[in-house]
């Protein structure tokens, strides 16, 4: 089974982005950074999401995003699915922080359960089979609406497909945006291009962490 193996986020400083994201998240060998000054406009067609497993991690990982740098797009707050917020990082990524759960069940930590890769997509059934047609398994569909690939093994890292314009609404931002998506992706299927543009790698190729 195929499966993400690395994700690299293209950046205009790779030295802030690596203070940033140690800083905000905790995050060191789990993303990976490149310098690249590619043109890119508006909503990039993606978003990272961090999930975590009470209300409490949210707010002490937004508020320490913010403490780095970042900028508030929607402030953490309980929803009909759980409690969440959005925040876009000095380089451009927009984050999504949030859980399922109500009510917290312990002290405040800084503990990510998961980091979900969302790529904003125009068709997510030809998308879908796209995806399924380079190896990746598919551990849950939503008909037209999303679909998220299974992760096998060490990988920290989640895939799943949303509809652009619905995925821009849920972070805030408007839908439209142009140039370099400014990310790449490496795994054992790589590499090639999916339909939207996104590009991956073969994961020998995958640069090493800034």
């Amino acid at each position: 089974m195929a499966t993400i193996e690395s994700l690299t986020l293209e950046v205009a400083d790779p030295t802030a982005a690596h203070h940033f994201y140690t800083a905000a998240f905790g995050l060191d060998t789990q993303i990976r950074l490149r310098a690249s000054q590619a043109p890119s406009t508006g909503f990039r067609g993606f978003t990272m999401a961090l999930t975590v497993s009470q209300p409490a991690n949210v707010d002490i990982l937004v508020n320490a995003a913010l403490d780095a740098g970042a900028t508030s797009l929607k402030p953490a707050a309980k929803s009909l699915w759980g409690y969440g917020g959005v925040v876009q990082a000095p380089d451009g990524t927009i984050w999504k922080i949030a859980t399922s759960a109500k009510k917290d069940t312990g002290p405040a930590t800084r503990d990510i359960d998961e980091i979900v890769l969302l790529l904003g997509v125009e068709d997510v059934k030809a998308s879908k089979q796209f995806y399924v047609g380079q190896g990746l398994a598919v551990a849950k569909s939503f008909g037209g609406k999303y679909v998220e690939f299974a992760a096998e093994g060490s990988s920290p890292l989640k895939l799943a497909l949303y509809k652009r314009r619905a995925l821009a609404k849920d972070v805030g931002v408007p839908a439209d945006g142009s140039g370099s998506h400014r990310i790449v992706l490496a795994g054992t299927a790589g590499p090639f291009t999916d339909p939207d543009g996104f590009a991956w790698e073969a994961t020998s190729l995958a640069p090493a962490s800034s």
